[in-house]
Order: structure tokens, then C-alpha cells, then sequence
């Protein structure tokens, strides 16, 4: 009996589909394209994206340069969002903005070219190029439309957007320190702080700086050797300046011990030679 009713139900389901099917191919091949967009409105509503979708792709043409049109290209877009087709979608929305300046769609269509390149921003450790993109679009639709009510979500996304940035900035700042290029590690290192001087990661960064003029001074040939430990001496004031209470400070406070006893050293050497 169980076994029985378990197929009767599957029957009723498969009906259901198979008609449902036979529904969409109807409007498919209808030609009358007002009922067609109602249905792909509808399609739309209810979250069924890849059917309201193929029916947007063709009414864009049938509906290209009457009043509706970016009404259309505004669900189009939406419904790639929907598919996650996010590159497609950015494509519609940018169009629709460009084609139709005085749309009620505008505003909408400029967050959501932020917000698609917010989703497609990768892993910070791969390029950022979209996330730059997102970045630079939110915060245009930001200066177009600063009383918006999606001000405050626009900004969050930006943030979270930089976050990445700095922290991509980060990574690439630490290889050379890595690979003990300290010389090139110095270069990358001030930059990355120079680039996001609100980084989060800027104590690293700094201890990072302060040892890697620290080695290159220790280890310097005689003809830099007191210009370095002088720049490293600078470098550890500043350190414990923005730092007194660091986690590496034991490890820095012995750095300058190093570096004042050389530079003492070398000054007298010098003194005696001269």
C-alpha cells in the first residue's frame, strides 16, 4: 500500500513537471511578446531566474526603443543576478545606465555594478583588480546618490572591499622580508604603509621594517654602515613611538642596544681615522 501511494505521488509530480514544461515552451514560442513579458515577470517573482532570464534575453530586442525598454534590461540584469552570472549582469546594468541616463533604474543599476564586483572580488591572495572595480563603483554611486538609503550597505561593502586590499598589500609587502631580501623587503614594506596607512596590520609591518634595517645594517659593508644604523636607530624610534606597549618590544629594545653600540663604535673608528 506504502509502495503504492509513493508512486501515485510520483506520477502526480511528473504530471506537474511535464505540464509545467509544456507551459514554458508555449510562452516560448509565443508571439505575444506582452503576455510573454508578464510571464517573465512572474517567472522573475518567483525566484525562477534562468526561465525569466531566457525570456528578458529575447523581449530586449523586441522591446529596444520603446518606454519599456529599461525596464527590461533592468530584469534581465536582476535575473543573472539571480544566476549568479554576475559578469553578464554588470554588463546590463552598465547599459542600462549608459542608454537610459533619466531611468527610475539608474540609482539601483550603479549599486549593483558595485555590489557584482563585491561578489566576484576573489581570495586576497589572487589579483584585485575587480575589487579595485567594486570599490571605485560603489563609491561613485555613493557621490551620485549620497541620501540614498543604501549609503550605509555601500560603505560596509567598501570596507570590506579595502579590507582585502590591505591585506593583499600585506602579503606582497611580506615576501621579500621572507625570502630575506631585506633591501627589496624595506621598499615593499613602506609602501604598503605609505599605500594604507590604516592597515590593520600595520605593528607587523612596522616591526617587519625595523628589523629588516636592523640586518641591513648589522651586515652592511663599512661605506653605508653608519648612514644604515642611523636610519634603523630612526626607525626604532618610530616604532616605540606609535608602540610603547608592542609585543615585540623586548626583541626591538635589543635591536637598539645593537645598533646604538655600533654606531658608537663606527663613530669613534671614524674619529680615530680622521
Amino acid at each position: 500500500m506504502l509502495m503504492k501511494t509513493k508512486l501515485f505521488l510520483t506520477g502526480i509530480v511528473a504530471v506537474i513537471i511535464l505540464s509545467a514544461c509544456g507551459d514554458y515552451n508555449k510562452i516560448l514560442k509565443s508571439t505575444d511578446y506582452e503576455f510573454k513579458y508578464k510571464k517573465a515577470i512572474d517567472y522573475y517573482e518567483d525566484g525562477e531566474y534562468v526561465r525569466a532570464g531566457t525570456l528578458f534575453q529575447e523581449l530586449v530586442n523586441i522591446y529596444r526603443g520603446t518606454s519599456r525598454a529599461d525596464e527590461i534590461y533592468y530584469y534581465y540584469a536582476k535575473s543573472m543576478v539571480g544566476q549568479k552570472d554576475y559578469l553578464l549582469a554588470t554588463h546590463y546594468f552598465k547599459s542600462l545606465i549608459k542608454e537610459f541616463p533619466g531611468s527610475q533604474y539608474v540609482e539601483e543599476a550603479q549599486f549593483m555594478i558595485g555590489y557584482c564586483s563585491y561578489l566576484l572580488s576573489p581570495n586576497s591572495k589572487l589579483d584585485q583588480t575587480v575589487t579595485r572595480e567594486g570599490i571605485e563603483s560603489l563609491q561613485l554611486y555613493i557621490n551620485l546618490f549620497p541620501y540614498s538609503d543604501r549609503v550605509d550597505e555601500a560603505n560596509r561593502l567598501i570596507d570590506e572591499l579595502k579590507a582585502k586590499l590591505m591585506h593583499k598589500s600585506y602579503i606582497n609587502a611580506r615576501l621579500y622580508y621572507d625570502f630575506q631580501n631585506y633591501k627589496a623587503a624595506v621598499i615593499s614594506l613602506e609602501n604598503s604603509m605609505k599605500e594604507y596607512p590604516e592597515t590593520p596590520y600595520r605593528e607587523e609591518l612596522m616591526y617587519m621594517l625595523m628589523k629588516s634595517k636592523y640586518l641591513l645594517a648589522i651586515n652592511s659593508i663599512a661605506d653605508k654602515k653608519t648612514e644604515r644604523l642611523s636610519d634603523a636607530l630612526d626607525e626604532y624610534f618610530s616604532f616605540i613611538d606609535e608602540f610603547p606597549e608592542s609585543r615585540y618590544k623586548n626583541e626591538v629594545d635589543r635591536f637598539y642596544k645593537t645598533l646604538s653600540d655600533l654606531l658608537d663604535y663606527n663613530n669613534q673608528l671614524e674619529t680615530n681615522i680622521n
